[in-house]
């Protein structure tokens, strides 16, 4: 859980959902809006993605290593 929690990645994900947020409650609603959740979406989704990616490859190489 820390993995996902301390990810620069992560957060950097979280700060542009407070932004899309933020958006949201002051802006106009337009198409601007339903473009900057799917960016965040996208964003969120290729962190997390990248975080579990990260993950199994630590796990593939640890199990080689202790194959050796």
């Amino acid at each position: 859980m820390r993995k996902y929690l301390f990810n620069g990645k992560i957060l950097t994900a979280a700060v542009g959902a407070w932004s899309a947020i933020r958006q949201t409650r002051v802006g106009p609603r337009d198409w601007r809006l339903a473009l900057g959740w799917a960016s965040w979406a996208i964003t969120a989704a290729l962190a997390i993605g990248t975080v579990i990616q990260s993950n199994r490859d630590e796990q593939v190489k640890a199990l080689e290593n202790s194959r050796r």
